[in-house]
Protein backbone atom coordinates (compact mmCIF):
# COMPACT_ATOMS: atom_id res chain seq x y z
CA UNK A 1 0.00 0.00 0.00
CA UNK A 2 3.03 2.26 -0.04
CA UNK A 3 2.27 3.11 -3.67
CA UNK A 4 -1.16 4.44 -2.64
CA UNK A 5 0.36 6.58 0.14
CA UNK A 6 2.97 8.00 -2.28
CA UNK A 7 0.32 8.75 -4.93
CA UNK A 8 -1.97 10.45 -2.41
CA UNK A 9 0.92 12.55 -1.01
CA UNK A 10 1.99 13.70 -4.52
CA UNK A 11 -1.62 14.53 -5.45
CA UNK A 12 -2.17 16.49 -2.24
CA UNK A 13 1.06 18.50 -2.67
CA UNK A 14 0.19 19.34 -6.30
CA UNK A 15 -3.33 20.44 -5.29
CA UNK A 16 -1.92 22.57 -2.44
CA UNK A 17 0.46 24.32 -4.88
CA UNK A 18 -2.30 25.09 -7.41
CA UNK A 19 -5.29 25.91 -5.18
CA UNK A 20 -5.43 28.61 -2.48
CA UNK A 21 -7.44 28.26 0.71
CA UNK A 22 -9.83 30.90 -0.54
CA UNK A 23 -10.26 29.01 -3.79
CA UNK A 24 -11.00 25.81 -1.88
CA UNK A 25 -13.68 27.58 0.19
CA UNK A 26 -15.19 29.00 -3.01
CA UNK A 27 -15.26 25.51 -4.54
CA UNK A 28 -16.96 24.01 -1.50
CA UNK A 29 -19.48 26.89 -1.54
CA UNK A 30 -20.26 26.29 -5.20
CA UNK A 31 -20.73 22.61 -4.49
CA UNK A 32 -23.18 23.35 -1.65
CA UNK A 33 -25.15 25.90 -3.68
CA UNK A 34 -25.32 23.51 -6.60
CA UNK A 35 -26.56 20.77 -4.30
CA UNK A 36 -29.24 23.09 -2.92
CA UNK A 37 -30.63 23.62 -6.42
CA UNK A 38 -30.54 19.95 -7.40
CA UNK A 39 -32.01 18.45 -4.21
CA UNK A 40 -35.53 19.88 -4.69
CA UNK A 41 -35.82 18.20 -8.09
CA UNK A 42 -34.97 14.77 -6.75
CA UNK A 43 -37.92 12.37 -6.62
CA UNK A 44 -39.80 12.12 -3.35
CA UNK A 45 -42.64 10.08 -1.96
CA UNK A 46 -46.04 11.80 -1.81
CA UNK A 47 -47.96 8.77 -0.60
CA UNK A 48 -47.64 9.74 3.07
CA UNK A 49 -49.05 13.22 2.37
CA UNK A 50 -51.94 11.74 0.41
CA UNK A 51 -52.80 9.49 3.35
CA UNK A 52 -52.82 12.51 5.68
CA UNK A 53 -55.21 14.38 3.42
CA UNK A 54 -57.78 11.62 3.64
CA UNK A 55 -57.62 11.48 7.43
CA UNK A 56 -60.32 13.40 9.27
CA UNK A 57 -59.00 16.33 11.28
CA UNK A 58 -59.72 16.35 15.00
CA UNK A 59 -62.25 18.98 16.01
CA UNK A 60 -60.97 21.50 18.55
CA UNK A 61 -62.09 20.86 22.11
CA UNK A 62 -62.38 22.92 25.30
CA UNK A 63 -58.60 23.00 25.78
CA UNK A 64 -57.80 24.21 22.22
CA UNK A 65 -57.57 27.90 21.31
CA UNK A 66 -59.39 27.13 18.05
CA UNK A 67 -62.57 26.08 19.88
CA UNK A 68 -65.46 28.25 18.70
CA UNK A 69 -66.23 29.75 22.15
CA UNK A 70 -62.77 31.28 22.35
CA UNK A 71 -63.10 33.66 19.38
CA UNK A 72 -62.38 36.75 21.55
CA UNK A 73 -60.52 35.25 24.52
CA UNK A 74 -57.23 36.66 25.81
CA UNK A 75 -55.66 34.74 28.67
CA UNK A 76 -55.16 31.27 30.05
CA UNK A 77 -58.07 28.86 29.54
CA UNK A 78 -59.65 27.79 32.84
CA UNK A 79 -60.33 24.37 31.29
CA UNK A 80 -56.55 23.80 31.47
CA UNK A 81 -56.16 25.30 34.93
CA UNK A 82 -58.44 23.19 37.11
CA UNK A 83 -61.79 24.70 36.14
CA UNK A 84 -64.04 24.30 33.11
CA UNK A 85 -65.06 26.52 30.21
CA UNK A 86 -67.74 28.10 32.40
CA UNK A 87 -66.49 27.71 35.99
CA UNK A 88 -63.46 29.08 37.81
CA UNK A 89 -60.98 26.70 39.44
CA UNK A 90 -61.20 26.16 43.21
CA UNK A 91 -59.63 29.01 45.18
CA UNK A 92 -60.52 31.66 42.59
CA UNK A 93 -63.55 33.85 42.03
CA UNK A 94 -65.00 35.31 38.82
CA UNK A 95 -64.33 38.94 38.03
CA UNK A 96 -67.20 41.35 38.69
CA UNK A 97 -66.93 42.75 35.15
CA UNK A 98 -66.21 41.04 31.83
CA UNK A 99 -65.85 41.57 28.11
CA UNK A 100 -68.09 40.04 25.47
CA UNK A 101 -67.69 38.55 22.03
CA UNK A 102 -69.97 37.12 19.37
CA UNK A 103 -68.72 33.72 18.27
CA UNK A 104 -69.96 31.51 15.46
CA UNK A 105 -70.65 27.85 16.31
CA UNK A 106 -69.86 25.83 13.15
CA UNK A 107 -71.90 22.83 14.36
CA UNK A 108 -75.28 24.56 14.39
CA UNK A 109 -74.42 27.61 12.24
CA UNK A 110 -75.59 30.10 14.90
CA UNK A 111 -73.81 33.06 16.45
CA UNK A 112 -73.67 33.21 20.25
CA UNK A 113 -72.97 36.01 22.69
CA UNK A 114 -70.06 34.87 24.88
CA UNK A 115 -69.04 36.54 28.13
CA UNK A 116 -65.38 36.22 29.07
CA UNK A 117 -64.85 36.38 32.83
CA UNK A 118 -61.41 36.37 34.38
CA UNK A 119 -60.96 34.19 37.45
CA UNK A 120 -59.11 36.04 40.18
CA UNK A 121 -57.32 35.15 43.40
CA UNK A 122 -54.29 33.08 42.36
CA UNK A 123 -51.22 33.79 40.32
CA UNK A 124 -51.45 33.32 36.56
CA UNK A 125 -52.06 29.71 35.54
CA UNK A 126 -49.50 29.71 32.72
CA UNK A 127 -51.12 26.94 30.64
CA UNK A 128 -53.16 27.06 27.42
CA UNK A 129 -52.58 30.73 26.66
CA UNK A 130 -54.88 32.00 23.89
CA UNK A 131 -55.09 35.44 22.35
CA UNK A 132 -57.92 35.70 19.84
CA UNK A 133 -58.86 39.26 19.01
CA UNK A 134 -61.87 38.72 16.76
CA UNK A 135 -64.17 41.71 17.24
CA UNK A 136 -61.94 43.40 19.78
CA UNK A 137 -62.40 47.16 20.01
CA UNK A 138 -60.02 49.88 21.26
CA UNK A 139 -59.60 50.42 25.00
CA UNK A 140 -62.22 53.15 25.17
CA UNK A 141 -64.92 50.52 24.40
CA UNK A 142 -64.28 48.73 27.66
CA UNK A 143 -66.88 45.96 27.29
CA UNK A 144 -65.30 44.82 24.03
CA UNK A 145 -61.62 45.10 24.99
CA UNK A 146 -59.74 42.02 26.17
CA UNK A 147 -56.34 43.44 27.19
CA UNK A 148 -57.43 44.70 30.61
CA UNK A 149 -56.97 43.05 33.99
CA UNK A 150 -60.67 42.67 34.75
CA UNK A 151 -59.82 41.42 38.26
CA UNK A 152 -59.14 45.01 39.31
CA UNK A 153 -62.92 45.40 39.83
CA UNK A 154 -62.92 42.77 42.59
CA UNK A 155 -62.64 43.79 46.22
CA UNK A 156 -60.55 40.73 47.16
CA UNK A 157 -57.49 39.68 45.23
CA UNK A 158 -56.84 41.44 41.94
CA UNK A 159 -54.50 38.72 40.63
CA UNK A 160 -55.51 37.20 37.30
CA UNK A 161 -55.49 33.38 37.09
CA UNK A 162 -57.45 32.27 33.98
CA UNK A 163 -60.47 33.08 31.80
CA UNK A 164 -63.86 31.39 31.44
CA UNK A 165 -66.14 31.55 28.38
CA UNK A 166 -69.84 31.69 29.28
CA UNK A 167 -72.44 31.47 26.53
CA UNK A 168 -75.08 34.01 27.56
CA UNK A 169 -77.41 33.87 24.58
CA UNK A 170 -77.99 33.53 20.87
CA UNK A 171 -77.01 36.61 18.88
CA UNK A 172 -79.88 38.21 16.99
CA UNK A 173 -79.48 38.97 13.33
CA UNK A 174 -79.47 42.68 12.51
CA UNK A 175 -82.40 43.66 10.31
Amino acid sequence: MKWFDDWFERSSRRAAQRVSRRGAVVGVGRLLVGAAFTLPVLPFDRIARAAEGGAKKKEPGPQDCDYWRYCAVDGFLCSCCGGTMSTCPPGTEPSKVAWVGTCHNPKDGKDYLVSYNDCCGKTACGRCVCNSNVGERPGYRMGLHNDINWCLANTGSTMFHCTTSLVVGVAEKAS
